[in-house]
């Protein structure tokens, strides 16, 4: 058996070895480790769900570079500042029905630079008033230590 597996492996380039298999089963964050960044990125987002789900627009905030130079683009253009960015999610998610339950689906976390990383995604609300989605870019930034959302594009 242990043959037939290294020929038909040297018969067939690319296929993993058997260690790299076993690797895989049993300790698939090896793998597919991220770095400490990308974990706090991932954290932040995954906070910001548990905030819009559980009707917290000021926690789900917390992501966000709270200055008048955040940036939000949407589907009425763009909107500059914290405090604009959270009065609109305020007037255009009123109520539970509108608000609903909110997913990110994770498509690309690429890191720019030192200081910078991209996320795409889609997002999905799943409400009362209509299920809707689409999909986002986020620009994050290290500030003083911390990661935070500079511009949000969400479409």
């Amino acid at each position: 058996m242990k043959d037939a597996f290294l020929t038909t492996r040297a018969t067939r380039p690319g296929l993993p070895s058997m260690k790299q298999i076993i690797l895989a089963i049993l300790f698939p964050a090896v793998l597919f480790s991220q770095s400490k960044d990308e974990k706090k990125i991932l954290d932040i987002l995954d906070q910001q769900t548990k905030a819009w789900n559980a009707g917290d627009f000021d926690r789900f905030m917390v992501g966000y570079l709270e200055s008048d130079s955040l940036m939000y683009i949407g589907k009425n253009g763009v909107t500059y500042g914290f405090q604009s960015t959270l009065a609109n999610y305020k007037k255009n998610y009123a109520g539970a029905d509108r608000m609903g339950q909110l997913s990110f689906d994770i498509l690309h976390l690429r890191k720019l630079g030192k200081k910078h990383y991209l996320v795409v995604g889609k997002w999905k609300l799943k409400r009362a008033a209509g299920d809707v989605g689409g999909h986002y870019t986020l620009t994050f930034e290290k500030k003083n230590g911390a990661w935070v959302i500079i511009a949000d594009h969400s479409s």
